[in-house]
């Protein structure tokens, strides 16, 4: 694809000129640390909102870092002078980091926006002149080519990744590089690729400038970059999944029609991931009349893979279509040419019978297992990221439970999952409460509805006895036939393991 009419971008082949920039940044404290404590809150969190002012007031004064926030994220010209007090100048200008403005000012050619690794790496996200999350532009109308830097949808998907060490990880649709940059801390080899030549230039600037080995950069649409014989331990994609008319912006339009990108994204990652592999997207799907839209997702699942799938979000067509064409900013532009584009959108959702969208995540892992487990739900509360390490225990449970059939789970152990709390429900003074639920604060914050027997028998789970022996203790203390108890209560058992109330113990 043509970039034609977007600036030229830093030079990715000076390693030398990388290196004396990056050394200069931190020795400003330009980091999110330091950005935070310059700024301060309010002004750093206006920053999300594109608003600019606060910042440009925080750093009016003459410090090596205000300079820094005031080329690089606000785009603001600085005095020569100024600028050569903090950064190599000539090495700078040479490879294409700064340009001149003027005779006495300098300017930034990119974004560079701190980012903080999780293990407290100083990292930097490199990205397109106005189009950092948090930097001076915002979201708007600009060029189909640009590359955008990190967004609320590239945190959400590098907070759910599972970060076991592997051989093998593949961003596909890696934009400014953030989940290859994520994935480079624990894959031995990284392949990034984008449809987009100017985004695997940005994502070799973002890997240089925080440290971070080099990717294998690949051009091309979804797996077609990827060679035959080609496998993954993990896949991750950020992919241009807004369902819209048309391919107008390639950093949001997938140029399929409808949630086709995502189907087929989904479909072909299965003969891509090695075995235990997992592969983990953001998508939209449509909600189709006369479809169930847990079922259409099913029928997405490759052969050889367990999944879960979590819709998070719910829009009617017209929330949706307002959200992205305000995302292009075509709701400041002639009214005229706004309404028409609106229209276009519901003729579109229209002639596809689709009501609204939904928005979530999807894991599959590949497992082999002749009986594969998919998990379709909607959970649209809040959550504790990052939810790695939860994902990868959801899948490690589904393990044991195919494994184990009632009686291995009665003669099993288990223990209660750490803060989980217990809640009773019912009216003031009632005798009974009218129901109990079991309520986690970590992980998926899930709550579940159980009886008085799942209650008692979750609240002795400490890893010390068998189900089974639990069980015929509680039904010497009620006075019920045990083994009656032992043939229903399995399937609570099963459903709590499932959702992280009880461990296993073994």
């Amino acid at each position: 694809m043509s970039n034609t009419g977007l600036p030229p971008l830093p030079s990715s082949d000076r390693p030398d000129a990388v290196a004396r920039l990056r050394d200069a940044l931190l020795e400003a404290s330009f980091t999110a640390d330091g950005l935070l404590e310059l700024l301060g809150a309010p002004a750093y969190a206006a920053l999300a909102r594109s608003e600019i002012v606060p910042a440009l007031r925080a750093t009016r004064g003459d410090t090596a870092l205000e300079a820094l926030v005031r080329l690089f994220l606000l785009q603001q010209p600085v005095p020569h002078a100024r600028v050569a007090d903090v950064l190599p100048v000539d090495t700078c200008l040479e490879s294409g980091w700064l340009a001149r403005a003027g005779a006495d000012d300098l300017t930034a050619t990119v974004d560079v926006r701190p980012y903080g690794g999780p293990a407290g790496e100083d990292w930097f996200i490199v990205s397109d002149l106005g189009c950092a999350v948090g930097g001076a532009g915002g979201i708007g109308s600009r060029d189909e080519g640009v590359v955008l830097g990190v967004g609320g949808a590239s945190t959400t998907l590098a907070g759910i990744t599972v970060r076991a060490p592997v051989s093998s990880a593949l961003d596909l649709g890696t934009g400014s590089g953030i989940q290859a940059l994520h994935a480079a801390r624990h894959a031995t080899r990284v392949t990034a690729t984008d449809v987009n030549p100017r985004a695997l230039h940005i994502t070799a600037l973002t890997l240089a400038l925080s440290g971070a080995p080099a990717a294998d950069l690949r051009e091309g649409s979804l797996f077609a970059p990827v060679r035959d014989d080609e496998t993954y331990d993990l896949i991750v994609s950020n992919p241009p999944f807004v369902i819209s008319p048309g391919a107008r912006l390639t950093y949001r339009d997938g140029g399929m029609g409808g949630d086709d990108l995502c189907r087929t994204l989904v479909q072909q990652a299965g003969d891509r991931l090695n075995e235990g592999g997992f592969a983990q997207f953001l998508a939209n799907w449509q909600h189709v009349e006369g479809e169930d839209w847990q079922d259409r997702l099913r029928s997405w699942v490759p052969r050889g893979c367990d999944a879960w799938i979590v819709q998070r979000e719910v829009q009617d067509v017209t929330q949706y279509a307002e959200l992205w064409l305000r995302d292009a900013g075509d709701h400041r532009g002639d009214t005229a040419e706004y309404l028409a584009r609106y229209d276009a959108w519901l003729d579109e959702f229209e002639a596809r019978k689709v009501r609204a969208v939904g928005f979530g995540w999807i894991t599959l892992r590949r497992s082999g297992s002749a009986v594969p487990s998919v998990t379709v739900e909607e959970w649209p509360h809040p959550v504790e990221q990052p939810l790695g390490e939860t994902v990868r225990a959801h899948f490690d449970r589904l393990d044991y439970l195919r494994a184990h059939d009632d009686a291995a789970l009665l003669a099993a152990r288990f223990r209660l999952a750490a803060e989980v709390v217990q809640e009773q429900v019912g009216l003031p003074g009632a005798e009974d409460p009218e129901h109990v639920v079991l309520r986690q604060n970590r992980g998926m914050r899930r709550a579940t509805k159980v009886d008085t027997i799942g209650a008692g028998f979750a609240g002795v789970c400490d890893g010390t006895m068998s189900a089974g022996r639990i069980l015929d203790a509680i039904a010497q203390l009620l006075g019920e036939d045990p083994v009656l108890l032992r043939d229903r209560t399995p399937a609570q058992i099963r459903l709590l393991v499932e959702q992280g109330f009880l461990e296993p113990a073994d």
